[in-house]
């Protein structure tokens, strides 16, 4: 099958990451010439990768034609599945979502059950859409290039299950499976235009995205970024037991379900993570103390990420970023205290401006990616048939 590539995917980018660009602009961008220019731009016209914007500036003949690229050709769907529940989103070529819808499902439940609820949650937001990918973020290890959850501490019955294969019934098109807080770390970058970030997503589970010199870090086995099961610097008289069977984990202090756990013991009953921010904005000081100290928790884990990464910013993200800087200050009070004045100096550390949408939002970018690299995922059939 032919791929992506043949289209002229060099050209493509240029589009992509330029914006609108007349010939001239696409020969002086891309060095070639301009009979090779001149068929690449007619095939992505033809595939409907590219419109015509009207005039560019003249060369002395008559004005240039401008291009940008088609963000509206065809859609990719994305699914961002948290221990709770998910968000799904049809997002454009351009990886802004157009639509989107949550889910609660408990990620135990397991995989035919949940992903089942992903297809019906595509289905009522784009039964008739072109799909040209699907990104799934889930909340634990990735092996990415089989596309599969590996040894995953919270995800039961998911351990090496073939993701991407699961979907082929359904849809004719390449399909992602990311960590959802690699997916974030994807979203932040880009949004912020940084070359080095750490995603903090903070909900029910901790865990942490990472890009350096602008490249995602996933590590050998797909676990770079999971500081909920480091060991945390703070500990009580007695170990906690952490839900992936360990002690004293991060997670186990300063997780949203250990958040609850806590509270359940001193009486204070909570169903969710959102649970627990809402005590905290109706005053409650067993709540109040209790992310404050969860803040200082977090801070200490990602004062060692800073040490080793050197980010420019961490950015977080999840329910419990909600809580505002009851967290905030914790983290970065020991981020501050213990991380070196030359790496906090112009050290960004604050909630997402992308809200719930900044896993969908990774997870389409890193679709799109994927479906434009022409390297070893086919392209869509409505391209394929082009030239």
């Amino acid at each position: 099958m032919q791929t992506v590539r043949a289209l002229g995917t060099d050209v493509l980018d240029l589009f992509r990451r330029q914006g609108e660009l007349s010939r001239i602009d696409v020969i002086e961008a891309s060095g070639l010439s301009r009979s090779t220019v001149n068929q690449r731009l007619t095939l992505l016209l033809d595939a409907g990768l590219i419109l015509p914007t009207g005039g560019g500036e003249s060369t002395g003949g008559r004005p240039s034609s401008k291009f940008r690229f088609n963000t509206e050709r065809a859609c990719i769907l994305a699914a961002d599945i948290g221990a709770s529940g998910f968000t799904a989103a049809v997002c454009d070529l351009d990886g802004r979502p157009l639509t989107t819808t949550s889910r609660t499902i408990e990620v135990a439940e397991g995989p035919e059950a949940v992903l089942a609820a992903v297809v019906g949650a595509f289905e009522e937001l784009a039964p008739e859409l072109e799909v040209w990918g699907i990104g799934i973020g889930v909340p634990g290890p990735v092996e990415f290039a089989a596309r599969r959850v590996v040894n995953p501490p919270i995800m039961s019955g998911w351990d090496r299950f073939d993701i991407a294969g699961w979907f082929a019934p359904h849809y004719d098109a390449p399909v992602v499976v990311e960590n959802d807080a690699n997916a974030r770390a994807i979203a932040e970058a880009r949004s912020l235009g940084l070359d080095n970030v750490i995603a903090l997503k903070l909900g029910s589970g901790v865990g942490a995205g990472l890009v350096s010199n602008g490249q995602l870090i996933r590590g050998d086995k797909g676990a770079a970024g999971d500081i909920g099961h480091t060991r945390s610097v703070t500990r009580d008289a007695e170990a906690r037991l952490c839900r992936c069977g360990n002690l004293d984990c991060v997670e186990a202090y300063a997780g949203g379900w250990a958040l609850r756990r806590d509270l359940e013991r001193v009486g204070i009953a909570t169903s969710s993570t959102s649970d627990v921010v809402a005590l905290l904005e109706r005053g409650d000081e067993v709540a109040l103390a209790r992310v404050r100290a969860a803040g200082r928790t977090l801070g200490d884990a990602v004062a060692t990420l800073v040490g080793v990464f050197n980010p420019r910013a961490v950015v977080v993200s999840g329910r419990l970023a909600e809580s505002g800087e009851v967290l905030f200050s914790g983290i970065r009070e020991r981020v501050y205290q213990q991380a070196a004045p030359l790496l906090t100096g112009d050290l960004v550390i604050a909630k997402t401006t992308l809200g719930d949408e900044a896993g969908v939002i990774g997870l389409a970018l890193e679709t799109i990616d994927t479906v434009f690299s022409g390297e070893e995922v086919a392209a869509p059939r409505a391209v394929v048939a082009v030239g």
